[in-house]
């Protein structure tokens, strides 16, 4: 990447508070909806374009429309009106939950950003803590690779970052080779050589997180006890004693599994704050346009 599109620096905030979402625009498919949909002379639409903000949905759907897309090639092309590479702007999205562990190193960056307000916006949304949770699970999706046993520990890694972010879980992890209920400890964790030891409750939490990530690839879903249906993993974490422990008394599968998910996303409201970085679209806007032109 380009020296003046550098990533923003999120050192600051804890492992497991910034989500990025990353899609790419086509200008030509913009440009040619304003000047030959809309009739404005290309001026017009490059003013139009300088100020167009494309809303938090667009920019984090699951399936991008248009003029939005996605794709892992060196050389993409639009899917929609092929143009090349050259007609293309990457947008990245930083999502940044709101709450005490974040509200410091956010506000210091905003602060940077708002010299900036031009290369920048920042979008502020209401959500609660379950839609949050849904929205981490999803981008957690997207980054482990299922083809390897390493997204077992990867899906566990970011789970305990969720919870705990200001521990060291790079060290925590280094050289770590498997993960294991331990019932010597009744809440937290502890690592002994190259295994995790986990406290029973939130040994199984992870294995909630690993199946809700990973049984729309496959019927059930897989965990560090291997694959498991819902009516499995329910049973496994009832002989744990979570459900009597967290006051879970029902006898439907679906309501047990939503109560779970309350337990591990929590309840209430939280602020969601997205940053998009409009640096190389301004600047790909502009080549468009001396095209245009």
């Amino acid at each position: 990447m380009p020296a003046q599109f550098r990533e923003l620096d999120f050192s600051e905030f804890p492992p497991g508070t910034i989500t990025e979402y990353t899609t790419l625009v086509c200008l030509a498919c913009i440009f040619d909806i304003f000047t030959k949909q809309f009739g404005l002379a290309p001026r017009s639409a490059y003013s139009e374009i300088k100020r167009y903000a494309p809303s938090v949905q667009e920019l984090t759907a699951r399936k991008a429309a248009r003029p939005f897309f996605d794709s892992s090639e060196k050389h993409p092309r639009c899917p929609y009106c092929d143009a090349a590479k050259r007609w293309h702007a990457r947008l990245d999205t930083y999502c940044i939950e709101g709450g005490k562990i974040t509200d410091k190193p956010r506000r210091a960056l905003f602060k940077q950003l708002e010299k900036k307000s031009d290369l920048f916006q920042v979008l502020e949304l209401k959500s609660d803590r379950r839609g949050a949770f849904f929205d981490w699970l999803d981008t957690l999706r997207i980054s482990l690779n299922f083809e390897t046993p390493q997204w077992l520990l990867d899906s566990t890694r970011a789970l305990l970052e969720r919870r705990e972010p200001k521990t060291d879980w790079a060290t925590s992890f280094e050289n770590l080779r498997a993960v294991r209920p331990s019932s010597r400890i009744t809440e937290g964790w502890e690592v002994e050589s190259d295994r995790l030891f986990l406290a029973p409750d939130l040994y199984n939490e992870v294995l909630l997180v690993q199946y809700l990530v990973s049984r729309s690839k496959e019927h059930g879903g897989r965990t560090l006890e291997g694959r498991l249906t819902l009516p499995e993993l329910i049973r496994r974490i009832r002989r744990g004693g979570y459900l009597n422990a967290h006051g879970i008394s029902t006898t439907d599968q679906f309501e047990i599994l939503d109560k779970l998910v309350d337990e591990v996303a929590g309840t209430g409201a939280v602020k969601i704050y997205f940053v998009l970085d409009r640096r190389e679209f301004l600047e790909k806007a502009k080549t468009v346009y001396a095209s245009y032109a």
